[in-house]
């Protein structure tokens, strides 16, 4: 399509998009729109991209329909099943030119990529050399504006519920609520907000209010104001009939002053209009049995390919693969190198870390201090530590698959999906007991049943290496680390399980916006 349209005019070159979709047999019970900055495999730098990908798949196979919504940033490729169409967004006193390319029209889970090249044709999804970009109101407003824009003028089967995640898309329930006549279509829609890191919050300087089109109501201390900024995660949390969060034990920690960043105070108010939700894994994509990125597969009942991936795994990361080597344990970790993945506590302990008979594999990016400390190990260390500063998916596998312990000594973790990873494959979790960490994992203790990795209470260096040790000499006691391995690989993380909760919360959310 070439001819510009405006967003009611629009529609969609497929037109077999407008018939109301059905599979499974019958049609479908919800119609979800999903609004993200991140969606695996498109865009990606952390686990809220893989809940994308994998909670609206769940609700499919629950027979209802998802919509997502993202930015089209630099690189993402077209396809011959995609269908566009051409208009202009605005949002106050922005005003952009957008094309909206649908994937996957006809399937019960669709994507519809926001293009823009003046606000997403960049290097960085956020930012670039540690500085966000300082249009990223302006770029998150509209897209928050473009996806109920889309949403309200395609006829193929109206949203009923509205499903918005972290800051980034924290106007798209303050838009429905402040603004309903613009979206008639939607407004009686459920919304929904999930909180996947409270830390992150879409603070911007209190001109931006006007400038999104949003009226001085926004600003108050109950909705939007935050020490006279304007957050779009708070405003968002304020105007949704339901907000969730990633576990359970995270939405309990957000309302006490040290886990909830100054929110505590809302999201107590809202009662039990806050859950947390632990989030789930895609099982197919994590699969021992099956994972293309291992050299051999294996399984609870056949572990000998356990041993091949460690092998790779220390040949990826230039380390010996002699048999002294092999029958040493990995620590394995892939993580965001920043102060809240407790890097602190390691960089206290490392003399003593680094004195156990273990080697490390390392896998991140982030902040230089952390970059430089692990540099400092391996140079140190060349035969006991291997560094790789970046993502790379298969060695990501790789050290779920090969090591045999996985360290998550976080200092807040809202749920955690490495965790979850690493119990599929065999890899036994030392972690800090909180969020969504402490949901998943069940220390081990003396006599203990059921025991699936080793957690500690209070956070310091001193209690990671404690907690290694004794990882350690469990390690060197087969039958209770084949107990420990075992009892791990039987968790079901499956997001078939989170995905039915999220229903619970959206036929809620329904009735609430239907009351309002």
């Amino acid at each position: 399509m070439t001819m510009l349209e405006s967003p009611q005019q629009s529609s969609s070159s497929n037109t077999a998009s407008s018939r109301i979709h059905r599979y499974a047999g019958r049609t479908p019970r919800l119609h979800v729109l999903m609004v993200a900055s991140e969606v695996a495999p498109w865009a990606k730098t952390g686990g809220l991209a893989d809940v994308l990908a994998g909670l609206p798949q769940a609700l499919a196979r629950l027979g209802h329909r998802a919509t997502i919504v993202l930015p089209r940033y630099r690189g993402i490729e077209g396809s011959a099943n995609d269908s566009s169409s051409v208009g202009y967004v605005e949002l106050g006193t922005v005003r952009h030119e957008v094309r909206w390319t649908v994937r996957d029209a006809e399937a019960p889970v669709r994507t519809v990529f926001v293009e823009c090249p003046a606000l997403f044709d960049r290097a960085g999804f956020y930012g670039t050399g540690g500085q966000d970009f300082s249009d990223n109101a302006d770029r998150f407003g509209i897209l928050s504006a473009a996806a109920l824009d889309f949403a309200e003028r395609e006829r193929s089967g109206r949203a009923n519920v509205v499903h918005a995640h972290d800051w980034q898309a924290g106007l798209v329930p303050t838009l429905l609520r402040r603004q309903p006549a613009r979206w008639p279509r939607l407004s009686r829609s459920g919304s929904v907000m999930t909180i996947h890191n409270l830390a992150y919050q879409g603070q911007f300087n209190k001109d931006i209010v006007p400038r999104l089109g949003l009226d001085w109501d926004v600003f108050k201390m109950e909705t939007g104001e935050f020490y006279n900024n304007f957050s779009f995660l708070k405003a968002g949390i304020a105007y949704s009939d339901h907000v969730t969060t990633v576990s359970p034990r995270y939405a309990e920690e957000t309302l006490t002053p040290e886990f909830g960043v100054g929110f505590d105070g809302l999201l107590k108010s809202l009662g039990d209009r806050y859950s947390g939700i632990l989030n789930g894994i895609d099982t197919a994509v994590w699969n021992p049995e099956t994972d293309p990125y291992l050299p051999a597969h294996f399984s609870a009942e056949d572990l000998a390919g356990k041993r091949s991936c460690k092998r790779e795994l220390l040949n990826l990361f230039n380390l010996p693969q002699g048999d002294d080597a092999i029958a040493r344990p990995v620590i394995a970790m892939v993580s965001r190198l920043v102060g809240q993945k407790g890097l602190d506590w390691i960089a206290d302990a490392a003399d003593e870390l680094m004195s156990l008979d273990a080697t490390w594999v390392i896998l991140g990016t982030g902040e230089r201090r952390y970059e430089d400390m692990w540099q400092t190990l391996r140079e140190r260390h060349p035969s006991r530590v291997g560094v790789y500063f970046g993502f790379d998916e298969r060695r990501a596998h790789l050290a779920e698959a090969g090591a045999d312990l996985f360290l998550m000594p976080s200092k807040f973790e809202p749920c955690g999906l490495n965790q979850m990873y690493s119990l599929r494959y065999g890899t036994v979790p030392v972690v800090h007991a909180v969020g969504g960490l402490d949901d998943t994992i069940r220390t081990w203790r003396p006599n203990s049943r059921h025991a699936n990795g080793l957690k500690f209470e209070n956070g310091s260096g001193a209690a990671v290496a404690a907690t290694l040790r004794q990882a350690l000499r469990l390690y060197h006691n087969p039958p209770q680390w084949a107990g420990l391995m075992a009892e791990g690989m039987s968790d079901d993380h499956s997001w078939d399980r989170a995905a039915r909760e999220y229903v619970k919360v959206y036929k809620r959310a329904r009735r609430d916006a239907r009351d309002r």
